[in-house]
Parts: structure tokens; C-alpha cells; sequence
């Protein structure tokens, strides 16, 4: 018996983008496919307390407001359905996180439905 994966499920897509200082056009540096908001804002509070330490001035003080008490209410806005960008901003270095609820399709190569002993019937 083979078990059906549903095709669709529900999930947060997250980018953190910056902007290439030559041209301008936007670079991505990651992206994740969370399951949940709290995953979600998980992965940007990592990302941001890792750069937290080289930041200064005004950039350092709003990273630090971002995780200290902001992070909330971005899980709590994602929670609604609404997307949450977060902006730091160092001299001329601008780094952008974004997350937003999507709608992933299932991937035939990122759930398998069969096992080995369901081919090996299947074969006899």
C-alpha cells in the first residue's frame, strides 16, 4: 500500500538578501524553508545575533532591540498571515531578512513514498 503525501503544505519562506555594491542589484546570502513561524524567526535571530558583534552606532542598537523585543511581535505577525522584513543597515552595507508565508509544493525528491520492500514487490 503506498501512502499519498499531500501536494501542498503550508510553511514560512525566508531570505536574507543584500545588495552587490557595484551594480546595486540585489545578492541572495540564504534561504530557508520553514515549517512554522517560530522556526522561521528562529532562523533570522541566529543570523543577526552572528553579525550582532561587528556591527556599531545605530545598526548595533537596533539589532539588539530587533532581538531583544521586536522578534515577537514578528512571530505573532506571522502567525496571522502577515510577512515580517527586517533591515540592518552598516555604512554602506545593507543586509535584508525577509519571511513570509507561502505555499510549498511537495517535491518528489524531498519525501520519499516508497521503501525498499514496497519495489521489491512491486518488481516480482
Amino acid at each position: 500500500m503506498t501512502r499519498r503525501l499531500p501536494l501542498t503544505t503550508a510553511g514560512i519562506w525566508c531570505e536574507c538578501l543584500t545588495r552587490d555594491p557595484a551594480s546595486g542589484q540585489p545578492r541572495t546570502l540564504a534561504t530557508f524553508d520553514a515549517t512554522t513561524p517560530g522556526q522561521a524567526i528562529r532562523w533570522i535571530r541566529v543570523a543577526l545575533r552572528t553579525i550582532t558583534p561587528v556591527l556599531h552606532g545605530q545598526a548595533r542598537n537596533e539589532a539588539w532591540h530587533w532581538l531583544e523585543a521586536e522578534h515577537a511581535n514578528a512571530r505573532r505577525g506571522l502567525n496571522f498571515g502577515e510577512p515580517h522584513t527586517l533591515t540592518v543597515t552598516q555604512g554602506s552595507n545593507r543586509i535584508t531578512w525577509t519571511a513570509r508565508p507561502v505555499t510549498f509544493l511537495t517535491m518528489a525528491h524531498r519525501a520519499s513514498i516508497f521503501t525498499a520492500q514496497d519495489i521489491d514487490t512491486e518488481t516480482e
